[in-house]
């Protein structure tokens, strides 16, 4: 299991655009279970509404678990993800 955590950098934070592309991109590792917390609530990072309820916002910092089978390319590929767009 590896973690990370991030500050939303995104001026309006995890709004209906990103966070589609930010699950898009989660749903490449189906070998990995890939959780994302913030704001006291934690999501599976492949269901879109489920992230999407989450109302992180510009500023406030997740927390990223990546486990399973294909964890160490899903969790420098999902870091890299969110370093440039969100």
């Amino acid at each position: 299991m590896k973690k990370f955590k991030y500050t939303i950098t995104d001026p309006v934070g995890i709004h209906a655009r990103p966070a589609g592309n930010f699950v898009k991109a989660v749903k490449n590792y189906e070998g990995s279970k890939v959780t994302i917390s913030g704001n006291g609530k934690e999501a599976d990072a492949k269901k879109l509404m489920a992230v999407m309820t989450l109302g992180i916002k510009q500023g406030q910092e997740v927390e990223l678990t990546v486990e399973g089978g294909d964890e160490d390319k899903a969790f420098e590929d999902i870091k890299e993800f969110m370093k440039h767009n969100l």
